[in-house]
């Protein structure tokens, strides 16, 4: 495991050992980073807010080949859970949202706050996802929720009891200067 001097982790935060950051990454405190769960940062730094989960085998990429209009900075926001398996190289994410196992985000979608993505679901083409959307099924049926997907606040206090007794964590790196 290669020492990553760009991440920084806050305190209260569960980062397990064997997932793979790479490049300047600041994770929000709460925020429960799963092992085999993969984080790289190689279009710029990658700030997480708070209270997030991060899966197994979840890759978040923020991709330097993409367009120029993006962001330097990949944000994402605060309460999001990245399932199983999904793949997410989004210009933005908001807060509250769902991404569904084996779910592919494009590097060209902007995610609203409260959305959830359904299992498999593949988005490529350029868009801004309008808050509280649910894409779901084989014809990607598209609904506007009437209220944000469920806070996941009893899976965070028990991954964050038990992810400890089972896995070695990196230690919190707090620093005042946050991307």
């Amino acid at each position: 495991m290669a020492l990553n001097r760009d991440l920084r982790i806050a305190t209260g935060a569960v980062v397990c050992v064997d997932s793979k950051l790479d490049g300047p990454i600041t994770i929000g405190p709460r925020t429960v980073v799963h092992p085999k769960a993969c984080i790289v940062a190689e279009g710029g730094p990658i700030v997480i807010g708070e209270s997030n989960i991060f899966e197994e085998q979840c890759l978040i990429k923020h991709n330097a080949n993409a367009n120029t209009d993006r962001p330097r900075t990949l944000k994402i926001g605060s309460n999001n859970v990245f399932e199983v398996g999904c793949v997410i190289s989004a210009k933005s994410v908001g807060d509250n949202n769902v991404f569904e196992s084996n779910c592919f985000v494009g590097p060209e979608i902007e995610v609203g706050n409260g959305c959830i993505i359904g299992v498999g679901i593949s988005l490529e083409r350029p868009e801004k996802l309008p808050d509280n959307l649910v894409i779901t099924g084989g014809n990607y049926n598209r609904t506007i929720a009437a209220d944000k997907p469920p806070a996941q606040t009893l899976q965070l206090d028990f991954l964050t009891k038990v992810l400890p007794n089972y896995h070695h964590l990196r230690k919190p790196k707090d620093r005042p200067n946050v991307l």
